[in-house]
């Protein structure tokens, strides 16, 4: 069974998360940590509920899914898995965030690639890599069929989208995204978004307005 903790870091209030299971094995998706009080936050978590990071994840490649990425490879010394078109993204990162006057130290370490249907293991639990391009070149999420739920990144929010006017953003890729690759779940699955509070594929299939 994987528990998923949540945790809103940044100015930017980007969702962190940690999934781990009955083994205290854990993986870290889209480190936001930005400020040293959040991770320390983050590894006070992990370490009190005796977790061992095999995992570093980012669903794309967005500052501030980044922020916390360099911290999280030095500690737990896990390489970052990305899709590899999302490269070029986490290179442009620290240059955003000299824009978004949120300057930090990128990632400099290995990279390991994932493609759209890998499989991420966890234990006994497995993660499908799911392509979700248009918020970001090559947005992935990650969707645990047996457990009902779906790591989003910024492609669908509650009521909501991801926005596509950074760069390599495409709206109508986005929309085609979401209805064929999203949409496609079971109603009833769990949606962890990248920011903002939870929803459910069946909702967002009935409430929101930019896929009606």
């Amino acid at each position: 069974m994987i528990k998923v903790k949540v945790f809103t870091f940044s100015p930017i209030q980007e969702n962190t998360y940690v999934l781990y299971n009955e083994h205290k094995k854990a993986i870290v998706i889209d480190p936001g940590c930005y400020f040293p009080a959040e991770k320390e936050q983050l590894l006070q978590f992990i370490e009190s509920t005796g977790l061992e990071v095999v995992q570093l994840l980012n669903t794309h490649c967005h500052l501030d899914h980044v922020f916390g990425n360099k911290w999280v490879y030095e500690t737990f010394k896990t390489p970052l898995c990305i899709h590899p078109d999302e490269e070029p993204m986490l290179k442009l990162a620290p240059l955003s965030g000299e824009k978004w006057g949120l300057p930090f130290e990128n990632y400099n370490g290995p990279i390991q690639y994932l493609h759209p249907g890998d499989t991420i293991l966890l234990g006994n639990d497995a993660l499908k890599v799911i392509f979700a391009p248009g918020h970001s070149p090559a947005s992935i999420c990650f969707y645990s069929e047996f457990e009902s739920f779906l790591i989003g990144g910024d492609v669908l929010f509650r009521e909501s989208i991801g926005r596509t006017d950074l760069p390599g953003g495409n709206h109508e890729q986005l929309l085609k995204s979401i209805q064929e690759q999203l949409f496609t779940l079971p109603n009833d699955v769990k949606v962890y978004p990248g920011h903002g509070l939870t929803t459910t594929i069946g909702h967002e299939k009935r409430h929101n307005p930019f896929l009606q």
